[in-house]
């Protein structure tokens, strides 16, 4: 499986309470078990007026379908490249 970066335009995002944010994963949780396919929705993160989520499946039609069904924007769908963190810096230490 791929891993894909999301950027969700949604005005009043930071605003959202934790129940509106609870009834999102509902939906979303949803329409993954909705799809039939591996899919893993890993996290998401709330941003100003963006979410930016985490997926992983094989293919970029599945991002857009389950934002169909869910009825999320989709503004952007990224693979990821790579990924590292503060203790890659000690991975090649030559």
């Amino acid at each position: 499986m791929q891993r894909f970066i999301i950027e969700r335009e949604i005005d009043g995002a930071s605003e959202l309470t934790q129940e509106q944010l609870a009834d999102i994963a509902r939906t979303s949780n949803a329409a993954v078990d909705s799809l039939g396919v591996d899919y893993t929705w890993v996290t998401s993160y709330v941003a100003g007026n963006k979410i930016y989520c985490v997926h992983e499946t094989d293919e970029v039609e599945t991002i857009l379908e389950h934002a169909r069904r869910g009825g999320f924007p989709a503004d952007l769908v990224s693979v990821v490249a790579n990924e590292f963190g503060p203790q890659t810096a000690h991975a090649f230490v030559g």
